[in-house]
């Protein structure tokens, strides 16, 4: 099981909204809306997104890392490496 399990639903429900910000992006710039105004709508979608990152990262972390430090072996530290290169690109990003 994930960590993100419990809380799918949620994920998802934040994932439809951002996915019709997104459309309602592209209507914007369909109908010729105002730059600046299209560019507040693509900075909150993107941190919309970037919410829902850092929520499923939580639950990475908690999860299936902890998880994997309990049992001590080779998959923790692949644990670890993966949420650090998930961390990496997030900030790139």
């Amino acid at each position: 099981m994930h960590g993100y399990a419990d809380n799918k639903d949620d994920h998802l429900r934040r994932l439809r909204r951002i996915e019709g910000q997104v459309r309602g992006i592209a209507r914007m710039i369909e109908d010729d809306k105002y730059c600046i105004d299209v560019l507040t709508q693509v900075s909150a979608a993107t941190r919309a997104l970037q919410n829902v990152a850092l929520g499923l990262l939580e639950e990475h972390m908690s999860g299936c890392v902890v998880d994997a430090a309990k049992a001590g072996d080779a998959e923790a530290a692949e644990k670890v490496q993966e949420a650090s290169a998930a961390i990496a690109r997030l900030v790139r990003s």
